[in-house]
């Protein structure tokens, strides 16, 4: 029985060491003809801040500091005033 529970727990802290890692995305053609490179993306959590896109932050590929500010309110587009 510890042997079962030994196995699951290396196998739990193996998948969530994986998730964690950067990871790279392919390239691809949108519908306008126009072609986005391929990337290196962080992998998901729940923080804003360690994204290669956060201010502060250093591209892997580009080498080239961020300016995104992390916290900033997305605007809307098609936002109404409230009545």
């Amino acid at each position: 029985m510890k042997k079962i529970a030994t196995v699951l727990l290396l196998g739990l802290a193996f998948v969530g060491a994986a998730a964690a890692k950067d990871h790279a995305v392919k390239g691809y053609v949108k519908k306008d003809s126009t072609s986005v490179a391929p990337q290196v993306q962080t992998g998901p959590n729940a923080t804003k801040v360690d994204n290669h896109s956060s201010k502060g932050n250093v591209g892997p590929v580009t080498v080239k500091e961020a300016a995104k500010d992390p916290y900033a309110v997305p605007l809307l587009k098609d936002a109404r005033p409230l009545q």
